[in-house]
Formats: C-alpha cells, sequence, structure tokens
C-alpha cells in the first residue's frame, strides 16, 4: 500500500473526528438546536432572541454557527451572537468571524475582532494585521489586543512591524498586545523571541507603563542572567522604572538577586532605600542581614527604621547586638524599634541576651529588660527577677516583683512571701501584694495556698499583715474568713482596718454572721457602716432565699440608727420581691429623711408583684403603701407611677 503524506493523514484525521463528533450529538440535542435557531429566524421578541443566542453556545453544535453567524451584522444582536459563537468547538466559527471582520465596520467590527481574539485563531493573523493600520484607531487597537490573545510569532512580527507606523492613539493599543505575545511565547519555551520583544519595548519612547511592563517581563524571563539589567535598573533617574524593577527583583529567586539589591542598598535616596528594604525583607533572605543591620545603625531616620523592622523579621541571632546597641539610641523612635525588634526573635539565646540586659545592663535598660521579659513569658528569667526584686535598686525592686507575679507559679510563693515580708516603702508592699495575689488566684486551687499566706500573719509587719489580708479576701473560702476573722481582733489599728474593710468586702453568705456582730458591737461608726453595708450587700444576693434574706434585713433594721444606714436598708428591701419586703419598707415613709428613698422601694416592689403569678393574692396587701407612698414622695412623676400601680392593684383584687 502506497504511504500516505502526514499532512494528508492528519486532514483525514481531522475529517473523521469531526464526523464522529457530528454523529455523537444526541438526537435530543439536534431537536433543541432546531427549535432555537427558529427563534432567531422568527419574529420573536428581542430578548427571546438573546436567550436563544445563549442556550445555542451552551449546546455547542455545528448547525447553530450560520444562524447566530447571520446575526453579527444586527445592531441590537450582534453581541449575543458572538455570545453564542465562541463557545462552540467547531472550526467554522473562526471562518464566520473572519468573513464578518471583511464586512463589518465601527462597534460591530470591533466585537467580532474580540471574538477572534477571545478563539486565539490562528488563521486571522494576515487579517488583523491589515487591520492595524485601520483609520479608525478603536479597530487598530482591538486587532493590536487579539493578535496579543493569539500570542504567535506570526503576531508577534505584524505587532513589531506596525509599531513604528502606529499613530499615537492605537501604538498603546500595539505595545498590550506585544506583551501579550511575549508572555504566551515564554510560556511556550520561547525565551529569546520573548526577550526580543520585551527589550523592543523598554527601548521605545511610549507609555511608561509600557515599558514599566517590559522591564518586568524582561527581568522574569532572563532569571539569573537578568541580574546585569537589574542592577542597571536600579541605577535608573526614573523611579517607578527603579519600583518596578525593585519589586520584580522579589519574584526573582537566587542568593545572587539578595546580595544585587542589598548591594545598591548605600548611597541611594530614602525613598529608595526604603523600598529595597521592604522588598528584602520579603525575600526573606539571611543574606541581607548585613546589609539590613549596616542600614539600621546610620543614615536618615526613616530608612533605620525600616531596617531594623525588616532585620527583625528574620529572626536571625546577629542581629541580636545591633538591636541591644540601638535601644539605648538617642533617637525615641529608633530605640522603641530595636527594643520591639528584640521583642520579636525567637530562642534561647535572645531570652539570655535580656536576661543579661537585667542582671549586667545600664540602670536605664533594666526597666526595658523587665518589660521584654514579661511580653515574652520569659519563666526562664524567674531567678534574676527574685534577685532584682531583692536588689539593691529602690525602683527596679517593685517592677520586678510585680513581673514575678506575671510569671512566677504557685511553687515559687514562699519566696515572694519572703519579698513581701522584707519589703521596706509602700510601693515594693503594693507590687508584691499584686504578686501575690496573681500567684495564688492562678494556681488549680487557690484555698490551697491560704494555709501559707494565714502562716506568715504572724511573722510580718502590719503593712504586709494587711496586704495578705486583702489577698486573703481575694481568695475566700472557709479558711481565708477565718484568718481573717481572727484578725479583725489584731491590736494594731492599721491591721485591725484592714481586716474589717476585707470583712465588709467578702462575697459569699458565710460572712454575714461576722458582719452583723461586728456591727453590734463596732466601736467607732465607720466599722459600723462598714459591716451594715457588707451585711446587707450581701441580703441582696438573688441565690439567697428569700426569707433568709428578709431574716437578715430584719436582723439590720433593729441596727440602722443613721439615715445612711436606713438607706442601705432599703436598697436592699428593693431587691427583694416580696410583700414582707414592702412592709418593712412601710414605716419609713414617715421619716423626713428617707421618704424618697422609701417611696421608691415601695413602688418598686410592688410593680414586681403585681407582675408575679400570685399577683391576684397579692393585690390587696399593696393598696394601702401604694397610697402611702404616692403621698409621702414629693416626685410628680413618682406620685404618678404609684398611683398608675395602684388602680392596676385595685382591679387585680377585685378580680377583673
Amino acid at each position: 500500500m502506497p504511504s500516505i503524506r502526514p499532512i494528508l493523514l492528519v486532514t483525514l484525521l481531522l475529517a473523521c473526528t469531526t464526523t464522529a463528533l457530528a454523529k455523537a450529538v444526541p438526537p435530543q440535542t439536534r431537536e433543541q438546536v432546531k427549535k432555537l435557531v427558529a427563534v432567531l429566524k422568527s419574529d420573536a421578541s428581542q430578548k427571546e432572541k438573546a436567550d436563544a443566542c445563549r442556550e445555542l453556545g451552551r449546546l455547542g453544535t455545528r448547525d447553530a454557527v450560520a444562524p447566530l453567524a447571520a446575526l453579527l451584522p444586527d445592531e441590537k444582536l450582534s453581541h449575543m451572537a458572538r455570545y453564542g459563537l465562541e463557545p462552540i468547538p467547531d472550526s467554522s466559527v473562526d471562518k464566520a468571524l473572519r468573513d464578518a471582520a471583511g464586512k463589518l465596520q465601527g462597534r460591530l467590527l470591533i466585537g467580532v475582532i474580540g471574538s477572534i481574539g477571545v478563539r486565539r485563531d490562528t488563521k486571522a493573523v494576515k487579517l488583523l494585521a491589515s487591520l492595524l493600520r485601520a483609520p479608525d484607531e478603536e479597530v487598530a487597537q482591538a486587532a493590536a489586543k487579539s493578535l496579543g490573545s493569539i500570542g504567535n510569532a506570526r503576531a508577534a512580527r505584524a505587532l513589531l512591524d506596525a509599531l513604528p507606523n502606529a499613530s499615537a492613539g492605537s501604538q498603546l493599543g500595539s505595545c498590550e498586545g506585544l506583551l501579550r505575545c511575549a508572555e504566551a511565547q515564554a510560556a511556550h519555551g520561547s525565551r529569546k523571541r520573548a526577550l526580543a520583544i520585551y527589550d523592543r519595548l523598554r527601548a521605545t519612547q511610549t507609555a511608561q507603563q509600557v515599558r514599566a511592563a517590559a522591564l518586568r517581563g524582561a527581568l522574569l524571563t532572563r532569571q539569573k542572567e537578568g541580574l546585569p539589567l537589574l542592577q542597571e535598573s536600579m541605577r535608573a533617574s526614573d523611579f517607578p522604572l527603579f519600583a518596578v524593577a525593585v519589586s520584580t527583583a522579589g519574584e526573582m529567586p537566587g542568593p545572587e538577586v539578595t546580595q544585587a539589591l542589598a548591594d545598591a542598598l548605600p548611597g541611594l535616596a530614602a525613598d529608595r532605600q526604603i523600598l529595597l528594604i521592604q522588598t528584602l525583607s520579603r525575600r526573606a533572605d539571611a543574606g541581607a542581614l548585613p546589609a539590613l543591620l549596616a542600614a539600621a545603625r546610620g543614615g536618615e531616620k526613616p530608612v533605620r527604621v525600616a531596617a531594623i523592622r525588616a532585620a527583625s523579621e528574620f529572626g536571625h541571632v546577629s542581629a541580636l547586638p545591633v538591636f541591644v546597641e540601638l535601644m539605648g539610641d538617642g533617637d525615641q523612635d529608633i530605640a522603641a524599634a530595636a527594643q520591639e525588634g528584640l521583642a520579636s526573635l525567637p530562642g534561647k539565646e535572645a531570652d539570655d541576651t535580656i536576661i543579661r540586659l537585667l542582671t549586667e545592663g545600664p540602670a536605664d535598660r533594666r526597666g526595658t529588660a523587665l518589660d521584654l521579659i514579661a511580653r515574652r513569658r520569659m519563666t526562664s528569667a524567674i531567678p534574676a527577677l527574685f534577685a532584682a526584686a531583692g536588689g539593691s535598686d529602690p525602683e527596679l525592686r517593685p517592677a520586678a516583683a510585680r513581673k514575678l507575679g506575671e510569671l512566677a507559679g504557685p511553687s515559687d510563693l514562699p519566696r515572694v512571701l519572703d519579698l513581701l515580708g522584707r519589703a521596706s516603702s509602700p510601693a515594693e508592699v503594693e507590687a508584691t501584694e499584686q504578686a501575690v495575689s496573681a500567684i495564688t488566684l492562678k494556681a488549680p486551687d487557690p484555698g490551697a495556698c491560704v494555709s501559707q499566706l494565714d502562716a506568715r500573719l504572724a511573722q510580718v509587719p502590719p503593712a504586709q499583715k494587711c496586704a495578705l489580708l486583702r489577698v486573703l479576701g481575694a481568695v475566700g473560702g472557709a479558711s481565708a474568713l477565718k484568718a481573717v476573722r481572727g484578725a479583725v481582733h489584731d491590736p494594731n489599728t492599721e491591721v485591725h482596718s484592714a481586716a474589717i474593710r476585707v470583712l465588709g468586702g467578702w462575697s459569699t453568705a458565710d460572712a454575714a454572721p461576722d458582719l452583723l456582730e461586728l456591727a453590734r458591737t463596732a466601736g467607732n461608726p465607720t466599722d459600723k457602716m462598714i459591716c451594715l453595708r457588707g451585711y446587707l450587700r450581701l441580703a441582696g444576693q438573688a441565690d439567697l432565699p428569700v426569707d433568709k434574706r428578709l431574716a437578715m434585713c430584719r436582723e439590720a433594721a433593729a441596727l440602722a440608727q443613721k439615715d445612711d444606714e436606713k438607706k442601705l436598708l432599703l436598697a436592699a428591701l428593693g431587691a427583694i420581691a416580696s410583700v414582707e419586703a414592702v412592709d418593712l419598707a412601710l414605716p419609713y415613709l414617715d421619716e423626713a429623711g428617707l421618704k424618697e428613698e422609701a417611696s421608691t422601694a415601695v413602688v418598686d416592689l410592688s410593680d414586681k408583684l403585681l407582675k408575679d403569678k400570685d399577683a391576684a393574692r397579692l393585690a390587696a396587701r399593696l393598696l394601702g403603701p401604694l397610697d402611702k407612698a404616692s403621698q409621702a414622695t414629693a416626685s410628680a412623676e413618682l406620685a404618678k407611677r404609684a398611683k398608675q400601680l395602684r388602680d392596676a392593684a385595685s382591679s387585680k383584687a377585685s378580680g377583673k
């Protein structure tokens, strides 16, 4: 059998494939296409025809091509016809679009040219090349962009040949098309052709964005071979081109690129240095660190700050000595940036450097070291913190004690209590108290620490004893309450007063008997008021049974003698939704200094009770108190409210 020439073989195969595809179209699809084509040829509305174009594009059969192509000259439907043609996988579409391009003009022609570009029809290159010389600049630009979408060597050659004679209006489109061609050539491995285009565009006197895009493409296509071009571009007087070169370098791999950027850093203007620094930071190549650290040490302030921040992002220990040095810089912003940099560096070496800064550094850096230790949660620094808290520097001692409260754990509590016992100033006592409280409260069982606190009460001076009592109050619990109760009888006035105040702020009802007894036996009005206020605050706790709360209020009523004390009682009664609470508040409506508080309590309680499910049963008992409250108050608004509630109570009492 004679051999078949390759081109003929390919033609036969394509023909067979096309036939097979045609035969593969299901009958149902053929029928749909037939109906949709009928819509296009009918007197249907524009919307119906547009919908038919869209659906024909989805079905994608050869039978739809001619009817859709017939609509390309239609001003109203040309766009939808192209929308339907573009996705159909048949070469007849390309021929139809080429034929239409030879006949149409203006907007319709521009649309068809765009569709040719979408389909990347290589057979249309000659046609599009001729349109580059069209008098209509929009047509010429559309042809250039479509040639760029096709992107093959012939398309690129057509654009390059036309570029010198392109009008000012169409030149930008030609350049855009060439950039697309270069990208396509590079993507398909034709680096030489791509570079020829990029270099031609870089040398062309055209829009700056074109030259910038061409420079970027030339650098990325050359990769390592583009270093000379990169270095040349970074010396350019044109800042936008410099910026493009630097940002593009951020996408180029290799230590050589990092070194080229680093080498260019000295001597540049501040804005260029900052841009280079930011790019070096994004590259995350430790080879840039020497240049960044050098920039951090000297130069203009914005550059130094940017270099410090960039160097810190590498997290490399080589930056440690520079950051420590710059923390002492006379410029506050430089020092702050260096401190932030040191805080961000990971690892034991950085921790050890900060600890040495605390123990051996200049006095003015030790406070900063404490802040860094706390920020980094450096438990390894706890021994150094204890040394500083017990050291000779009176300003450092309280600061170190506070950091111990943040970092130390329950096992360190005895040593912190030792510090409290040795505290020699109010500031130290306060700071160490905070540390003791923080350590105790973060223990798994804070109550387990109470015995240690209680044991120290008999060993420390009054100021420290007061501090321990306040910590016991924060911890709470039966054991802590017992220790505070015992301190109430301390002969030292300061300790006695602290114990009274701690009891007055106790959060659980088990302190109520102590508070009541102390209110009865208090030797001075202040102690009585503190205890009575604390007792009535506990009586207001909603988790206690109502009868218990009422009983506590009755006990307090027997002790409340001054108006201030009675006002505390009325406030507690106002929180108990019980008709007995109304009865307890009622007598105070007759006392001149308490009428308003008593009226408010009666009205508020009545409002709550009348909303209760037992309102009908209780309503009759509220009539008298509400009448009395409306007459006792000087507030017209409160009197009006009392009367309204009285009417509501009367209705409920009568069953209405």
